[in-house]
Formats: C-alpha cells, sequence, structure tokens
C-alpha cells in the first residue's frame, strides 16, 4: 500500500480537495497523512480516510518530516502558495530537506503531483 502526504496552505486547500477527488481511486487505497486543518477539509468534502497530525503551525509539518525521516512515506504532496503564504502557515524548508536527505518525492503544485501519483502507480 501505497503511503502519501498531503499539506495544502489556506489558499491551496481548495485546489487539494480537487485533486483528491480527481484521484479518489488511486488515494482512497492509500495510506493518507496531513497536517490537521488540511486533512479535515479534505474529509468534510471527500470520503477518504486520512490520518491527521497536528495542524501546521502546531507543528503537523514537522511530524509529516518524522515520517519521511522514519522511512514511512513514498511520497509528499504540499501545495504550497508561493505568494500569499501566511506566517502561521507551515514552511516548506525542512521538509523539502528531509525528502530530499532520504529520497522522498515532493511536489509543490498541481503538475509535479500528478507526476508523483503516476510514478507511484507505476512502481
Amino acid at each position: 500500500m501505497k503511503r502519501i502526504a498531503l499539506i495544502a496552505h489556506d489558499e491551496k486547500k481548495d485546489d487539494m480537495v480537487e485533486f483528491v477527488k480527481h484521484h479518489y481511486n488511486f488515494l482512497s487505497k492509500c495510506k493518507l497523512i496531513s497536517t490537521g486543518t488540511t486533512g479535515k477539509v479534505i474529509m468534510d468534502n471527500v470520503n477518504v480516510k486520512i490520518n491527521r497530525m497536528e495542524s501546521g503551525p502546531l507543528g503537523g509539518d514537522q511530524m509529516v518530516g518524522a515520517e519521511v525521516a522514519k522511512d514511512k512515506l513514498d511520497g509528499v504532496i504540499f501545495l504550497r502558495d508561493p505568494l500569499t503564504a501566511q506566517p502561521h502557515e507551515p514552511d516548506i524548508s525542512a521538509l523539502l530537506r528531509v525528502c530530499d536527505v532520504h529520497n522522498v518525492p515532493l511536489a509543490t503544485n498541481i503538475s509535479s503531483a500528478h507526476f508523483i501519483l503516476k510514478g507511484l502507480l507505476e512502481n
């Protein structure tokens, strides 16, 4: 079973919901984790099970990073808002670093997220 983390800045949460709906057949068969608020928004709109970590401002993104470091994730999708991200939202720097160290793919936009899922489908 593939293991994927889902994170989205506030302005990208609707995009994440649409992404999960679009890939429902695949993602509903995966083990999903997310930061708290992103996971709640997804589960309120899509019938998928998600193991929610803390919200981003409370360290949820770092908890996802710990899962990467423990080799418990196959990919991370972090839809970030590069133009209007708020100070309380998760910072991608530490998560990007741990993903690079452990060779785990991380998508920061819808296009790269599609490629991650396509790659996971093929493996």
